[in-house]
């Protein structure tokens, strides 16, 4: 089964994060949550504490078959800043495993030096990141080994995604129908 790494931070955009990790798990993945801080417990952008399984700290890249960051500026701020994820960035891309985000999180994979051509994002953060591969017009884009989606709205199409890649159409399509999903 697929072991995917999904950091937390101050500032994490709650939607996004917990839509991933729901559904992700809904298709018998193995998600782990992890506290990029000193606390276990972080509180999102809108206010919502979410407690992570363990802390970044505690984990390992040879754990994992991907890593996924939500979106949300303070938490990004938090990815960009974060020695320990910027190198397990880094580290995940070397090994061409899996690296996924969304919303603003994309900054972060630009930070790492791990974005690929092809992205897309919130609508205005790829001004700080750079103009040139960005596009708009897609909920979600996979150019090699990277992933990434727009925001909110997004997330239930990027999980999605993720469970036809990681656990196949049958599971994708009995998870589309039963979240009323056709949007995706």
């Amino acid at each position: 089964m697929k072991q995917i790494l999904i950091p937390i931070a101050n500032g994490t955009e709650e939607i996004e994060a917990v839509t991933l990790i729901d559904v992700l798990r809904r298709a018998k993945l193995v998600v782990t949550t992890a506290s990029v801080g000193s606390e276990l417990t972080i509180e999102g952008a809108n206010g919502i504490s979410i407690v992570a399984d363990r802390s970044i700290e505690n984990c390992h890249v040879d754990d994992f078959d991907m890593i996924l960051l939500p979106g949300g500026w303070g938490g990004t701020d938090v990815f960009s800043e974060s020695e320990t994820l910027q190198t397990m960035l880094k580290t995940m891309n070397e090994k061409n495993k899996t690296i996924g985000a969304i919303c603003a999180a994309p900054y972060a994979l630009h930070t790492a030096g791990v974005l690929s051509d092809r992205f897309t994002c919130y609508p205005s953060v790829e001004e700080k990141i750079r103009l040139n591969g960005y596009e708009s017009n897609q909920k979600v884009i996979e150019d090699g080994n990277i992933i990434t989606s727009r925001g909110p709205g997004t997330a239930m199409c990027l999980a999605l995604y993720l469970v036809k890649k990681f656990a196949g159409e049958e599971t994708y399509e009995a998870l589309r129908a039963g979240l009323l999903a056709d949007f995706c």
